[in-house]
């Protein structure tokens, strides 16, 4: 009794603790639950606009919370829509900021990048877009292809043509190519007179 007396407060507080973090925890959680599911039905409200400046503004209202992979998911979706709406400065902007948050997931950082250069292809040298699109590439990026895409454009703008083929031949041999993409190559190696040989070689 007199070591409880002595030292059964030390019990009661673990206990307490142990109770009170369970409970800070759950409310936490329940929390982050409320906060996704607030976000997503934003999201799925600003997607039913049918025009393309109101629905900007509804994304941009947003509020991500501090979700990193939220914010990024929604300033894409407020990027699309931007330039959609013709306002292409806005748009690109946007999308510099996710290419260089190092908070937001790798996937979104790189998607970014490779839209920033596409939309900002009349306003950037080639150069520059084949040196930013050369990191995705380089970086085995999930858009890797996609990027030698922009960069085979860049070169053919560049008056680059044999460069151009050979990037687009590296693209038609990459077990990953999707089917639209394939189209898309062999389209453009046709269309820079490369005979039919340079399709299989």
């Amino acid at each position: 009794y007199a070591l409880y007396r002595k030292y059964g407060w030390i019990a009661i507080s673990v206990v307490v603790l142990i109770v009170a973090g369970a409970s800070f925890n759950e409310w936490r959680k329940a929390g982050a639950q409320a906060d996704s599911e607030a976000a997503g039905d934003a999201l799925l409200a600003a997607f039913e606009e049918a025009e393309a400046d109101a629905r900007s503004d509804a994304l941009g209202a947003i509020d991500p919370g501090e979700n990193a992979g939220r914010a990024a998911v929604t300033a894409l979706a407020e990027a699309a829509a931007l330039a959609e709406a013709g306002d292409l400065d806005a748009a690109i902007t946007i999308l510099e900021t996710v290419a260089v948050d190092s908070n937001a997931p790798q996937v979104y950082q790189e998607l970014a990048a490779l839209k920033s250069v596409m939309l900002g292809s009349e306003s950037t040298e080639p150069e520059a877009r084949i040196s930013r699109m050369n990191g995705l590439v380089q970086t085995g990026s999930a858009f890797a292809l996609l990027a030698l895409e922009q960069i085979a454009l860049a070169e053919i703008e560049a008056g680059r043509t044999d460069e151009a083929i050979a990037t687009l031949r590296e693209i038609l041999a990459d077990a990953q190519v999707t089917q639209d993409l394939r189209q898309r190559a062999t389209q453009l190696i046709v269309s820079l007179g490369a005979p039919p040989a340079a399709l299989a070689e």
